[in-house]
């Protein structure tokens, strides 16, 4: 909302490679009920335009501002997904995200469970979101 674009999800799949299937990630460990790992990575346009949006024309450096753009959103992500399950009686902490960027990155999810992955396209691009917890 806060960056004013609409995603529209697509099928989700499980992922059976490291590779990222964006520009620009952030990763959050999560510890609790099980320990698993969160990720968020962005095309670089969809990444570029939700900071435009997010900031204006406050932007003073755009790797920087990506960068922190993709850490916050990845937190609020995290928190809310923490928050749902919560109410059903699963309480995880997380960690602070780490963010990796550039072409052909990988994501090291840390559990050995399946990752689950779930794109979203938006008029921007598209972005991914990814979660593997220990069984």
């Amino acid at each position: 909302m806060m960056a004013m674009i609409s995603p529209k999800a697509g099928k989700p799949y499980v992922k059976r490679d490291s590779l990222a299937k964006g520009d620009v990630s952030a990763v959050v460990g999560i510890t609790g009920a099980k320990n698993g790992t969160i990720s968020l990575s962005f095309e670089k346009a969809c990444a570029v335009a939700i900071v435009k949006n997010m900031l204006g024309d406050e932007i003073t450096d755009i790797l920087t501002d990506v960068r922190d753009a993709v850490g916050e959103i990845t937190n609020m992500v995290s928190g809310q997904a923490r928050s749902g399950l919560a109410e059903m009686g699963m309480v995880f902490q997380a960690g602070t995200p780490t963010v990796i960027m550039g072409d052909n990155h990988v994501i090291s999810h840390i559990s050995s469970g399946p990752i689950m992955a779930i794109p979203f396209e938006t008029e921007h691009g598209g972005f991914t979101l990814e979660f593997s917890f220990e069984g």
